[in-house]
């Protein structure tokens, strides 16, 4: 069986930078499947205090950008929004063949601690394991 990561990016276009004096644009919306436990282990970012996850895009993104995840995990019918921070960019033709895309780190909120918890228990022993990720 191959794992599987399912990204959409809602059609907001590409994230604007702040401009003073002007309405911030809007973050990015980006629905995010996993569909197995390997999946996650391999996007899962516990060295993040606050727990985040790796995502795949081909979207630009700037350090502290806003975005926000529609998180469905395995086996479970319930989707997560989670409102985090852009904590860091894999570029395009990474080294070692890494995919492109943003680390997001989650909010320090108590909802989000919840959900930290919810895949930590998910992920069980795997979190000791070495093999490879995609995250830091």
């Amino acid at each position: 069986m191959s794992e599987r990561i399912t990204t959409r990016a809602a059609n907001l276009g590409p994230p604007q930078p702040a401009v003073p004096g002007t309405p911030q644009a809007r973050p990015s919306v980006i629905q995010l499947v996993f569909r197995e436990k390997g999946a996650l282990y391999a996007a899962y970012i516990p060295l993040l205090a606050e727990g985040g996850l790796f995502v795949p895009t081909t979207r630009d993104y700037r350090l502290g950008d806003d975005i926000y995840l529609l998180l469905s995990l395995p086996d479970d019918p319930q989707r997560y929004p989670v409102a985090g921070k852009v904590a860091w960019i894999t570029p395009a033709n990474a080294s070692g063949g890494r995919t492109q895309g943003v680390g997001v780190r989650f909010p320090n909120d108590d909802k989000t601690r919840l959900l930290k918890n919810k895949i930590e228990e998910l992920l069980g022993t795997s979190l000791q394991s070495s093999k490879p990720t995609q995250t830091i």
